[in-house]
Parts: C-alpha cells; structure tokens; sequence
C-alpha cells in the first residue's frame, strides 16, 4: 500500500470552514508556497486550512534522470508523458481531498490548487472527482491529455470554477499551450478566469490578489 504523502499545514484561523491544497512544482516541495498564506491577506470570517504536501521522490528525465520530488517523471516532446505517475500521484491527491473531508470539511469547501507540475495535478485530480469541488487553481500550468479527460470527467464537477494564471514569457511552459488548454477546458463546459502576466515561470504579486480574490468568492 502507498504511503500517504507528508504535508505541511497551516490555519488562519482556528476552526477552519474550508481546505486548500496545494500542489508544488517540479523539484520544489511542500515549503515553496508556505508564505503566500499571510500574503493572501484573508479575513478572520474566512477561516482556511491550506495543505501543502510533498511530492514523491523520483527519477526525472528532463533533468538527466537526477533524483528529486516530482508529480510525475517528464520526457520532452512527449505530449502525454508521464500518464502513469500522474494517474498514481492523483490517487495520492484524492487521498488527502477525503482526509479534509473526514476532518469535516466538505467536497464543496475544498480548492485544489497547483504550479506548473502540481497545476496538471490539481487539473487531472479534480475534474475526475465524484463529489463537487469549490474549485481549481491552475498556476502557470496545462492540462494534460485533453482526450482522456473529456472521457473521464465527472458530471459532479462540470462547470466548476478554475483560476488560470500565466507568465507570457514563460520559458519552461509557452503561454500558448496554457491558453490552448484554457480553450480545450471552456468547451469542455468549465467556467474558466483566465490572468496572464509580464513575467516568467513564476507567480506574482498581482496575481495573488486575484487568487485571494477567487478564494473568497468560491469559499
């Protein structure tokens, strides 16, 4: 049986009413997005716990097979590399979404959020979940093998609100095939906020607000 992934967790404020958990990017952990939370400058009546765990540690090919904690393994050029570990990762993920609700969160009050590597996570994860989600933020990110998703998403979570957030001049994912799976997600019948950005693969402080923004409105 798979472990469970470790997580680090912080509360705005006791008694939280809704989770967020977010997702890192490729070779960062569960750290790299701890000090967004004061940040997002959230009111006391919003109480929140946001979850961010840490990826598996694994071999990956666009980095000479080095090491490190990753969603899943990346072959550049391949368009649906790394099916597998992203179909395992995501079990992980649902994992972690039913302990938030087990704590007496409901599906409903969940966000799953995620940058680069950890977005095509939190896409792939909660389009093919059975309960309603509150929503999806989608940081400098794609989705990954529109097909497979067209096929396996739930009628639980049509129409669910995603954040799309990207720099247009980032060098590791063109803002071009965030903006192809923007228009992939809208047919697809998401109500998608699309934001970009004069920057790289990074986040930003304008995009914060949005995303603080977005958090308030969805929870």
């Amino acid at each position: 049986m798979t472990e469970p992934l470790a997580t680090i967790e912080i509360e705005t404020h006791p008694e939280p009413v809704g989770s967020v958990i977010w997702l890192h990017g490729l070779g960062a952990d569960g750290h790299d997005f701890e000090p967004i939370v004061p940040e997002l400058d959230l009111p006391d009546s919003l109480p929140l716990r946001f979850v961010f765990p840490h990826a598996p540690m694994r071999s990956v090919t666009i980095n000479d097979g080095a090491e490190m904690r990753a969603w899943y393994d990346f072959v550049p050029h391949a368009e649906t590399s790394g099916t597998d570990d992203i179909a395992n990762s995501a079990e992980l993920i649902r994992a972690l979404i039913e302990h938030e609700m087990k704590r007496g969160i409901p599906a409903g009050k969940i966000v799953l959020a995620g940058f680069s590597q950890g977005g095509v996570l939190a896409l792939y994860t909660g389009l093919r979940f059975e309960h309603r989600l509150a929503g999806i933020m989608a940081l400098s990110t794609y989705l990954h093998d529109f097909s497979s998703t067209e096929t396996e998403m739930t009628d639980a979570n049509l129409a669910i609100p995603i954040l799309m957030a990207h720099g247009t001049g980032d060098p590791m994912i063109p803002v071009m095939r965030a903006a192809t799976s923007r228009e992939n997600l809208i047919r697809l019948g998401y109500d998608v906020r699309w934001f970009d950005y004069p920057m790289g693969h990074a986040v930003c402080i304008e995009e914060i607000e949005e995303i603080s923004r977005f958090l308030r409105e969805v929870l």
